[in-house]
């Protein structure tokens, strides 16, 4: 099924579901109840989802949600990151996005303040606001051979001085069983996007549909299973790791499935979120520090190529040392600073190879002779020892 098709069968379908429920797009999510009491029913009837990444939002963030339909995730979200936080929704469908503009008020009047807008654009092309593209062509009709050229470069321009989406503009980016609606072709395209509208440090919280087995090319070209969540759907391991080839790191399943959603031809459709997280710009400088996996494998490989022995005291870079204090390497490691701090500026850069052992004079100094008293194990006055 061709690029044009797909998006063709995706657009009527969810036009049609905006304005008449439809169970077969959806599966079974148990939602927090406080937060859909304020939600308008017509939101919560006509939106359609496999997993609840707003689970994993904090207060304060700034989030956007690909394909935000009729709104749900987004009036939760809203709800979660609170007053000082900020939602934005992205939807290619009118009939969907009708429905959130006119209930946006409703939600807004309810918990007291208005943080969430939406706006019109493809999932895998968030710097081109459709909807300035639509006022641009009707303020600049074009006709003849050159016309397609020509709204080539008016998009260009839109996506250069007027992107629907900024880099580096978000904290959290979270989709709601939408991805495996994109075409193929499109999906590198999708993950990269992703990447470059967060900013250094934040994440993605992807709810979506993945398979057990690659989904042959015959259903693939079956426009009601691609709309369906079906055919476009990538392997487990395909959806983790286009995560990866794009830049992310710390890659995990914080919820997964474990019967299938829906069965095809014996190939298993089930639901997973994944959450990803994007690198900050640490500087790579040996500063003496070392790390120490604690458990329970023997061995780990981490996302830059470098192995951890359960117990042993690795030399890790001040990148690595910053990135394993925070989600999701947070308690899976003993950090170890050196007795003498040494400033990033002025360290050079790390070299070590992956694995390789950090002795312990090179954290604690080579003159370092201390001896001191058995320290005081228990509280005073207790007998513990």
């Amino acid at each position: 099924m061709n690029h044009e098709n797909t998006e063709v069968s995706v657009k009527d379908r969810y036009a049609a579901a905006a304005k008449v429920r439809e169970a077969a797009l959806c599966c079974p999510v148990e939602y927090d109840r406080q937060y859909l009491e304020i939600i308008p029913e017509e939101v919560i009837a006509k939106d359609y989802g496999c997993g609840d990444p707003s689970q994993f939002l904090q207060a304060g963030e700034v989030v956007l949600d690909l394909g935000s339909g009729t709104g749900k995730i987004c009036f939760i979200a809203s709800q979660v990151v609170g007053k000082s936080g900020r939602v934005i929704g992205v939807d290619m469908t009118d009939d969907m996005l009708e429905v959130a503009h006119r209930n946006a008020p409703i939600v807004a009047e309810r918990i007291g303040y208005s943080n969430v807008e939406f706006r019109k654009g493809r999932i895998q092309d968030l710097a081109l606001d459709l909807e300035a593209l639509d006022k641009t062509l009707k303020e600049t009709p074009l006709c003849g051979a050159n016309a397609f050229l020509k709204a080539e470069e008016l998009a260009d321009n839109l996506r250069r001085n007027q992107p629907l989406v900024a880099d580096k503009s978000v904290d959290v980016v979270v989709s709601n069983c939408v991805l495996n609606l994109v075409e193929s072709k499109a999906k590198k395209q999708l993950f990269q996007e992703i990447f470059r509208v967060i900013r250094d440090g934040g994440r993605a919280v992807i709810s979506d549909i993945v398979c057990d087995e690659a989904v042959p090319e015959r259903l693939q070209n079956d426009p009601e299973l691609w709309s369906g969540c079906i055919s476009g759907a990538l392997t487990e391991k395909e959806f983790l790791d286009a995560f990866a080839a794009v830049g992310f790191y710390g890659i995990e399943l914080v919820k997964r499935d474990t019967e299938p959603w829906q069965t095809v031809e014996g190939i298993e459709f089930f639901s997973v979120t994944v959450q990803a997280f994007k690198p900050t710009q640490v500087p790579n400088k040996e500063c003496n520090q070392a790390a120490i996996y604690l458990g329970p494998f023997q061995r780990v490989l981490d996302d830059d190529g470098r192995w951890f022995e359960r117990g042993q005291r690795h030399a890790v870079s001040q990148r690595t040392f910053e990135r394993y204090q925070k989600p999701p390497f947070k308690g899976q490691f003993a950090l170890i600073s050196p007795k003498k701090a040494i400033s990033p500026e002025n360290a050079p850069a790390f070299d070590r190879a992956p694995g390789q052992v950090r002795p312990p004079f090179e954290t604690k100094g080579r003159d370092f002779r201390l001896s001191t008293p058995a320290s005081q194990c228990c509280e005073p006055g207790t007998d513990c020892c």
